[in-house]
């Protein structure tokens, strides 16, 4: 099967075409701009009609570039920087280059049968922006809040016995009451650094309200210690669950699956540290609020420990358990949301 790889970056893009064999039919470099992208269209007509179309990096420097081939009829997909980069051994080409980058995507994409789509504008993606702004606040807010306090220290010594924290809004309004009566420099950055925190904390919750509600009435929301957060990230970084062809699969991504270390007469299992670290963190935040409080969860992780395991083995147990849940309900949730479309 004939196939283009191309390797995308800021300004550029980078292009190689193969034949059926791996052969090279052309490369060329192309500008990351309209023009640029009507260009790429063109050329690639011209060597692969109809074929396929390797990108890396087609979430971002690539994502325009990835659009406008779609529209065009080609079948787009993205190529794993794991995967070109083991093909990249066996390019033969001295050093590392950019055509020598996109002629090892280029195999990728001819080689592996089943390759990720790219990501088309959609619900979970619009929500994976909303939950991405909101983590930039959050971080943010934190820097602010920290430079706050140690203002708070120096200007009026012993606030912590009045003001528990800078988070509640009743302590940011006791917070401000303490710097009305502090006068100078110091205390009016204070003020300013109060202000934006409050500012900060809107905007916060408002986004909070806005996830919550494209999240709401999703199957994932019956599931214990899974808020309206923790199901938006879940949502939104799985992304279209018809790519995933089963619950192994999926918890692979989620980086619940283990992976096998055995050796010999010895077989065991070792923790699986890839994978998707938000889809991760949303899975293991559900794993901890049922390990303590929902009865169906503590028998389990009581099971295992009656089998000799740890407590963090016998949780990360439940957490493989917990994301075969998961992904019945993600699907669950997308089957609902197609009928109601």
């Amino acid at each position: 099967m004939r196939a283009i790889g191309i390797d995308t970056h800021k300004d550029s893009l980078a292009a190689c075409a193969i034949d059926e064999l791996g052969g090279v039919l052309g490369e060329a470099t192309f500008g990351n701009d309209p023009a640029g992208h009507a260009q790429l269209g063109s050329w690639a007509r011209g060597l692969v009609p109809g074929g396929r179309i390797g990108i890396e990096g087609s979430a971002s420097y690539g994502a325009a570039a990835a659009r406008v081939l779609d529209a065009a009829g080609f079948d787009v997909c993205e190529v794993p920087p794991q995967l070109s980069h083991r093909e990249r051994r066996r390019t033969r080409r001295a050093g590392k280059s950019d055509p020598g980058d996109a002629l090892a995507i280029a195999r990728v994409t001819a080689r592996e049968g089943v390759l990720p789509p790219i990501r088309r504008a959609d619900a979970a993606g619009e929500l994976r922006l909303l939950l991405e702004a909101r983590t930039d606040l959050v971080a943010e807010a934190t820097r602010v809040r920290n430079r706050l306090h140690a203002d708070l220290v120096v200007l009026v010594p012993g606030y912590g016995g009045r003001v528990p924290n800078l988070v509640a809004q009743r302590h940011l309004r006791a917070a401000a009451g303490l710097l009305a009566r502090v006068p100078g420099v110091h205390a009016g950055l204070a003020r300013v650094r109060l202000a934006d925190l409050r500012r900060l904390g809107v905007r916060v919750r408002e986004l909070e309200r806005e996830i919550a509600s494209r999240v709401a009435g999703h199957p994932l929301l019956r599931l214990p210690g899974a808020g309206a957060l923790t199901a938006g990230i879940l949502i939104a970084h799985a992304g279209d669950v018809s790519r995933f062809r089963s619950a192994d699969a999926f918890a692979m991504l989620a980086g619940t699956a283990p992976i096998p270390a055995s050796s010999g007469q010895t077989q065991r299992m070792r923790l699986n540290r890839g994978g998707n670290r938000r889809l991760n963190f949303a899975l293991h935040v559900i794993t901890l609020a049922q390990a303590f409080r929902h009865p169906p969860a503590k028998a389990f992780i009581a099971r295992k420990r009656a089998e000799g395991k740890t407590w963090r083995e016998a949780l990360r147990a439940l957490k493989r358990h917990l994301s075969r849940v998961v992904f019945r309900l993600l699907v669950e949730g997308a089957t609902t949301r197609e009928i109601a479309a």
